[in-house]
Parts: C-alpha cells; structure tokens; sequence
C-alpha cells in the first residue's frame, strides 16, 4: 500500500491553517502594534489637556472638598479617587481614568486621561502570554506554524513549487533576515 504523502501533507497544512486563523492574526496585530512601540502606545490611549487656574493655593487650603470643589470647576466630573502631594508646591489628584497635576504656585496644571486601547490592548495582552496555559497554547501554535510552512513548501509541484521558483523564493526570504543578523550584530 503507497502512502500518498501529498495528500496528507495539504490535509495537515490546510487543517492547521483553519485551526490557528485566529491565533495568526493575534500574533500579525500585536506584532505590527509592538514594532512601534516607539512611535505609539499600542495599549492606551493617552489624552492631555493643559488647564490654567485661576489662583495660586498652598498645600494647607486643599483639604479633600475643596480638591473635589476645584475637580467642579475644571468640568472635570469624574469620580475623585484621592490626592497627594509629591512636593509642597504640587498637587496630583487620581480621577477615575485619569490623573490631574496641578503647579500649585504658577496655577498651571495638566489633565491626563488614559483608556485602553480597542483591539491592540487585547491582543497584546495574550501576547504577553498572561497565563500558564495560554503560554503552552501559543508554544503549540509556534510549532504549528513550522508545520504550515513546511507543508506549504512541498504543495505546489513543478516549475513553481519548491524544486523551482519556490526554491528561489525561499532562499530570498531567507537572505533577508541572515542580513540583518548580519548587519546589526
């Protein structure tokens, strides 16, 4: 009996493909999301906005009412969490979603408000690999995904399969990242 190879090997290749569909674009969204971490925070969306008092006040006329009377007038209604003094002459008040930082001597002062970022936040956060099973989930993904490229390679037969074009192809994908090794190491 002749095992017929090709066909078990574009079963396991298309089966595998379906199966980790998800986990693919998991991995493509928070990749693209953590190559530019520099430029962009791919979990939160972070806004500021300057404000401007219009009095000066010390440390000692900020009890918790009048914190939350000044939180009145800003329009900022969030709920007030609590407040602190970093120094005598600053202020920061933690606001729900937010921080407000107040120069208590110049009346300048900056609001800053943070949300979670949709989609990136959630899938850098599986990412990061948060728990133990979820980390030998992604391990069999990764060799899954060994198992998709190889199967991949051997499909198409003839001049554009791997014996042809293909070879040509992969050895061009391949030079790209022994270059960079190369190069920046």
């Amino acid at each position: 009996m002749k095992i017929r190879w090709r066909k078990w090997n574009r079963v396991v290749h298309r089966d595998l493909s379906y199966f980790f569909t998800g986990m693919t674009i998991i991995y493509a969204l928070s990749g693209i999301a953590l190559n530019h971490i520099k430029d962009w925070n791919p979990n939160y969306i972070i806004h500021t906005k300057e404000i401007q008092l219009d009095k000066s006040y010390t440390r000692e006329e900020l009890t918790e009412a009048a914190v939350i009377n000044l939180l009145e007038q800003l329009g900022e209604i969030e709920t007030y969490k609590k407040h602190y003094f970093p120094a005598d002459d600053q202020l920061k008040v933690f606001i729900a979603g937010g921080s407000v930082y107040i120069n208590l001597k110049s009346g300048n002062g900056l609001v800053e408000k943070i949300r979670r970022r949709p989609l990136f936040h959630q899938v850098n956060f599986l990412h990061y690999n948060p728990i133990r099973w979820w980390t030998w989930f992604s391990d069999i993904f990764c060799v899954a995904l060994i198992l998709i490229t190889i199967t991949g390679l051997l499909i198409i037969r003839g001049k554009n399969g791997i014996a042809g074009r293909g070879w040509w192809m992969t050895a061009l994908g391949l030079i790209i990242p022994v270059a960079a090794l190369i190069l920046l190491l």
